[in-house]
């Protein structure tokens, strides 16, 4: 019933005693109020204080409490909050809440509160109004506990709780959030399963807090809490802001794959529920994706791939393309042609991680072919500034996957041959084959008499070793001889 609805009788109310005068005079009375009513929503934008006072004269024209009246204070409570009288609408907002209790159906006046309330967060931008608000509020949870409408009260200071959460009033939050686990548990101080969605959305809203705090201990506690709890049906939002919030706790821990799995949660709940957080999070999903260095493209799946030509995540669907494709150019064009991507914080602070990998594997990819490359020459090739290549050349000497050293004052890095190193080591083997071999000689194993009984020395025997021992290990003399112990350096490396 919305507050267009014409009044309607009640059949079984209607007498049939053909009094026709009296009859008259009470549909007389109902049009009077009704179109009363009316003519003051039709002064709503031109003459708003002459419609008050219409409004406002509607309640009295009932002989008791009827919807006509309830229609008239909501009407005259948003003008009057409008217009900055906020004294005058908290005690008509006073007087309307006496009517839920039996002048207008249980679901008309919670709808009609939960709009009221809702009306008056968006119009709280001053300090006058919040305190207002905050006088509604207190009003609403009141009159809601005094009716012993636990759900009712429940529901209004969840609602109240999103509204600090919002404004990071966090000390009245995680006071009101302990007195209302309090209310959603049994005597013995356990859960009570019958309010299992509210305990859901408490927990929802305890973990955004947290978040937001960056107290991941507590954040994990509660998150695991949450997943715990079996006797709720939520709603698919208050689960995808659970695993949004589980992902982003699991992206601090660098724990890659429980991020993934909890944002691709996170976007299925949000995609049931109709919000737009999905696009927000699906982007989430691709950074995660880059971050384990996952070949698998994260619009393959079915929940995902209507998405996937979406003009909100092109730029994220770019840069997945070209990371997995080892473009530094084309990764690094995304980014500066959508500089959009990074007005998240979220991905801002993580996006940094994805493109040090990035410039890693390209400054390896690029300086394969030398054994000597300036800084300078390296980061006007990526694209990328001195420092950072300075800062990613020392991370790989140091990691193990770069053998080189640096010259600081020059900024030239010179590479280890890996080739010399491989002639050195051969070079050693065939001295201790020598050395082998001279000892085998020393023994006398290597001598035999000439034909006239002198003592001359043949090693022949010990030669054949020699050369056998030399063929093992496929030593070849040219390995030696006119071989320079640094390769060619290529000019344009330096």
């Amino acid at each position: 019933m919305s507050d267009d609805d014409d009044f309607m009788q009640d059949s079984a109310d209607e007498d049939y005693d053909f009094e026709y005068e009296d009859d008259e005079d009470e549909e007389s009375g109902d049009i009077g109020i009704e179109n009363k009513y009316y003519n003051a929503k039709q002064m709503k934008v031109d003459n708003p204080l002459e419609a008050i006072d219409e409004f406002l004269g509607l309640p009295p024209m009932e002989q008791d409490k009827g919807e006509w009246g309830f229609k008239g204070l909501k009407q005259a409570i948003k003008l009057e909050f409008k217009l900055g009288r906020y004294g005058d609408a908290v005690e008509h907002y006073r007087e309307l809440l006496t009517y839920v209790k039996s002048a207008v159906t249980r679901n008309y006046s919670e709808k009609s509160i939960n709009n009221m309330l809702d009306y008056i967060e968006k119009g709280s931008d001053d300090a006058q109004a919040y305190k207002c608000m905050e006088q509604f509020y207190s009003l609403t949870l009141d009159s809601f506990q005094n009716t012993n409408n636990e759900r009712l009260w429940l529901k209004t200071n969840i609602k109240l709780c999103r509204l600090w959460l919002e404004r990071k009033e966090f000390a009245q939050l995680t006071k009101k959030v302990k007195e209302l686990h309090k209310a959603c548990q049994r005597e013995d101080g356990t859960d009570d399963t019958s309010k299992g969605t509210y305990l859901l959305e408490l927990f929802a809203l305890e973990i955004q807090m947290y978040a937001q705090m960056q107290n991941n201990k507590r954040l994990k506690v509660l998150y695991q809490r949450a997943l715990r709890v079996r006797s709720a049906v939520p709603h698919p939002k208050i689960m995808g802001i659970i695993r949004e919030c589980g992902g982003k706790m699991h992206m601090s821990e660098e724990n890659w794959e429980e991020a993934q799995s909890d944002f691709f949660e996170s976007f299925r709940n949000y995609d049931e529920a109709g919000s737009m957080q999905r696009i927000q999070v699906l982007k989430y999903l691709v950074l995660t994706t880059m971050l384990m260095k996952s070949d698998i493209n994260p619009f393959d799946s079915q929940e995902t791939k209507p998405y996937k030509n979406d003009p909100r995540i092109s730029a994220m669907t770019d840069l997945v393309d070209a990371f997995q494709r080892d473009d530094i150019h084309a990764y690094e064009d995304v980014l500066s042609k959508h500089p959009d991507v990074l007005s998240d914080p979220f991905i801002a602070e993580n996006i940094d991680e994805v493109s040090r990998n990035m410039r890693t594997k390209a400054l390896l990819k690029l300086v394969a072919p030398y054994t000597r490359f300036s800084i300078d020459f390296i980061a006007k090739r990526l694209k990328i500034s001195v420092p950072e290549v300075m800062e990613i050349t020392s991370f790989l000497i140091l990691d193990h996957k770069l053998k080189a050293q640096i010259d600081q004052e020059s900024g030239i890095v010179t590479i280890d041959s890996a080739s010399d190193t491989e002639r050195l080591r051969a070079l050693r083997d065939w001295n201790s084959s020598l050395r082998n071999l001279w000892q085998a000689a020393l023994n006398g194993e290597g001598f035999r008499p000439d034909e006239n009984g002198q003592g001359g020395q043949v090693f022949s025997g010990s030669l054949d070793g020699l050369q056998r021992g030399l063929m093992s290990r496929n030593i070849r003399q040219s390995d030696f001889v006119g071989r320079s112990t640094l390769g060619k350096v290529p000019a344009d490396g330096v």
